[in-house]
């Protein structure tokens, strides 16, 4: 799904066109301006997610975007695909368009600490949501869901689905990904206390809802007597519960983590039977505020390293969920 930036027309006095090279993926890239006029150096955030084909990214562009809009900022954004070049590639139009602050759900803990360093030593400030890097003070803020929370919420509720007992596999995320161990962790913080529940298998998806039907597919072969699947993402669950219904035993346990709209609805007719909701939306308008208090007050006012709780989605309360979060909590 790769096409050309579109091409963006600055006025300044006279008009001048800057070709930008192709660097995303998903959709086409989006540039707001509300006036026409381009955006003043100090007034231009530049938010970098994976694919929004993903809903979950999607929603985070989407709100960080707006909230961006509504405190008088112009956006440019952009999407990585979890590729790291490409990531850079978008790190050096950030600073060539003199960005006033960048948000970003990153394309690998370790991989993005370059890009993130260069925007410091460029005086732009980076404000990560949703994945974390493995170095503190290059980021000004780094704000994710509390995954070992929610994952143990998640643990908790599939041992009660198991009732406590059986073979089970869990489908885990990308391993540069700091959330798939986090998660994983979690899970097993909890499930490793049952000693009548089996993982027979553990195998990483990749976040990808294709690969994880076709690994489910073959450990439903391998492993005929499984009753439960447990998947470090809806994405994977999806692809999970694919498998199952195609299998001879429908009525295996599937549970994720995300809170997407197309797992609540699953929840809601009695498909996967629980996710794990993470505020997406929240944790990017807070990211959104925190660059435009650091842009105004030319410090940061939180600590870099944040975290929002989680919330477990069941048929208890799925009818409450949209757009990532749960009416009332």
């Amino acid at each position: 799904m790769k096409s050309p930036w579109r091409r963006v027309l600055l006025a300044a006095g006279t008009a001048s066109v800057l070709a930008l090279t192709a660097c995303g993926g998903g959709g086409d890239d989006q540039e707001s301006s509300g006036s026409g006029a381009a955006p003043a150096a100090s007034k231009l955030i530049v938010i970098i997610t994976p694919s929004p084909d993903n809903v979950f990214f999607k929603a985070e562009q989407d709100a960080a975007a707006a909230q961006a809009k509504k405190l008088g900022y112009e956006t440019l954004v952009l999407s990585h695909d979890d590729d790291p070049t490409k990531q850079s590639q978008q790190f050096d139009t950030a600073i060539s368009r003199k960005a006033a602050a960048i948000i970003l759900d990153n394309a690998g803990a370790d991989a993005s600490v370059t890009a993130i360093q260069r925007a410091k030593d460029a005086k732009i400030p980076t404000f990560l949501i949703d994945r974390e890097i493995n170095k503190s003070g290059v980021a000004v803020a780094q704000i994710v869901s509390n995954n070992a929370q929610g994952a143990g919420l998640g643990g908790q509720e599939f041992a009660k689905l198991m009732d406590g007992k059986g073979e089970y596999a869990e489908l885990l995320g990308k391993p540069t990904d700091t959330n798939a161990g986090v998660r994983s962790k979690g899970y097993h913080g909890v499930l490793d206390q049952y000693p009548d529940l089996k993982m027979v298998a553990q195998q990483s998806a990749n976040w990808d809802q294709a690969e994880a039907l076709q690994k489910t597919q073959t450990i439903l072969q391998a492993h005929p007597n499984i009753k439960g699947i447990i998947a470090g993402n809806d994405t994977m669950a999806l692809g999970a519960y694919a498998a199952v219904q195609a299998s001879s035993k429908k009525n295996i346990i599937v549970v994720g983590f995300d809170g997407s709209p197309d797992v609540v609805s699953s929840i809601q007719k009695n498909g996967i039977k629980a996710t794990v909701l993470q505020p997406a939306s929240k944790i990017s308008q807070m990211a959104v505020d925190q660059a435009d208090a650091y842009i105004k007050n030319g410090k940061a006012d939180q600590p870099e390293k944040q975290s929002v709780d989680c919330v477990l989605v069941n048929p208890d309360n799925a009818a409450s969920v949209k757009d990532f979060a749960v009416a009332g909590s």
